[in-house]
């Protein structure tokens, strides 16, 4: 088979504003012997995605920056030198950053992010080492396995961190964005009961179908702190994904149960930065911070979501077609979704 010359790719002309989302055809430069060519089948989009175009997320941009972290893709082609890992066929997912591979990250590997430091995956063919890729589980669909590099994988580690999350512990997903539905239905698979909030019944509703023992719409109910400390009897819970950010953490802090983890994953909700010092004393608790993970805890969720296929089966709430990628940001941005937002590429 005669491997493409070329691929379609869209690019940020400049940053500032969704609409200068724009795409083009490019050549492929020739495949090197250490790397893996793949042809991607789709596109999972992440918050970061949209504040990286709106010029909301600050760091070091390659020019003409390929934008998204999230694929799923097949094997066509491997270098002389990239050794026998992969075969032509395989069903692969890049992990987030490149080198991220196990352990800590550091700021070399933060330097291999697609999508960011390095060109992402929003393209119809890339070239990838090959220790950067995982075998995408079997019952999963190239959409499904698309949402599961940064969103999957970011909850995974969260739960599974220093202190695993356990049979009996008592999860809280903020909200119904990717990383709070795979929390959730990690949590589950993990033995684990779950608390889910949003501002949205009908969206509560989804979050109970998925398996959500309560749920609390922090609209109707503000103090949903207070309420968390009813659900489990003045305790608090064990392990909180913390995306909203300032504007969250302050309740986030009084939810949480003495020596609990409040697992800080992003800042969607905005607002002014909160007193940390005292409640943490107060609870002795933990707030860490979560980049993403590595390849080797890529794998180990993997096994996971094979065991438990019908719980931890990716939610996705719209698929749209490659030609409409501003749409799927447009409806990112929408907050009107439940789960992920996926671009089909081929």
């Amino acid at each position: 088979m005669a491997l493409p010359t070329t691929t379609k790719h869209y690019f940020w002309p400049k940053f500032g504003a969704l609409a200068n989302i724009s795409s083009k055809e490019s050549k492929l430069p020739p495949l090197k012997s250490h790397e893996v060519l793949v042809k991607i089948y789709a596109v999972s989009l992440q918050y970061r995605d949209l504040i990286v175009g709106l010029n909301k997320y600050h760091g070091d941009f390659p020019e003409e920056l390929v934008p998204c972290s999230d694929m799923a893709g097949e094997v066509i082609a491997i270098g002389d030198e990239a050794g026998s890992q992969w075969k032509i066929g395989d069903r692969v997912c890049a992990n987030f950053a490149a080198d991220h591979i196990a352990g800590d990250t550091s700021p070399e590997i933060q330097k291999t992010a697609h999508g960011g430091a390095t060109h992402g995956v929003l393209t119809q063919y890339k070239a990838f080492r090959p220790y950067s890729l995982v075998q995408i589980p079997d019952h999963l669909s190239f959409e499904e396995a698309s949402t599961l590099p940064c969103a999957a994988l970011t909850a995974y580690n969260a739960l599974m961190g220093p202190v695993p999350v356990k049979g009996g512990d008592t999860v809280l997903v903020l909200g119904t964005g990717g990383v709070s539905i795979h929390g959730l239905q990690l949590a589950l698979a993990s033995g684990a009961r779950v608390i889910a909030t949003s501002s949205s019944d009908e969206k509560l509703k989804i979050a109970t179908k998925l398996g959500a023992h309560h749920v609390i719409n922090y609209k109707t109910t503000p103090n949903w702190h207070e309420e968390v400390l009813k659900l489990t009897g003045g305790r608090g819970v064990d392990h909180i994904l913390e995306v909203g950010g300032s504007d969250s953490l302050d309740k986030s802090l009084k939810a949480v149960r003495i020596a609990g983890w409040i697992h800080t994953i992003g800042f969607v909700g905005g607002g002014t930065p909160t007193e940390v010092v005292f409640p943490t004393i107060r609870k002795a608790c933990f707030i860490r911070g979560i980049q993403i993970g590595s390849v080797a805890q890529f794998k180990d969720m993997n096994r996971l979501l094979s065991l438990h296929p019908e719980v931890t089966r990716p939610v996705i709430d719209k698929v749209f077609p490659f030609e409409e990628a501003l749409k799927a940001y447009e409806y990112l941005e929408s907050q009107a979704h439940v789960g992920k937002v996926v671009i089909k590429v081929a």
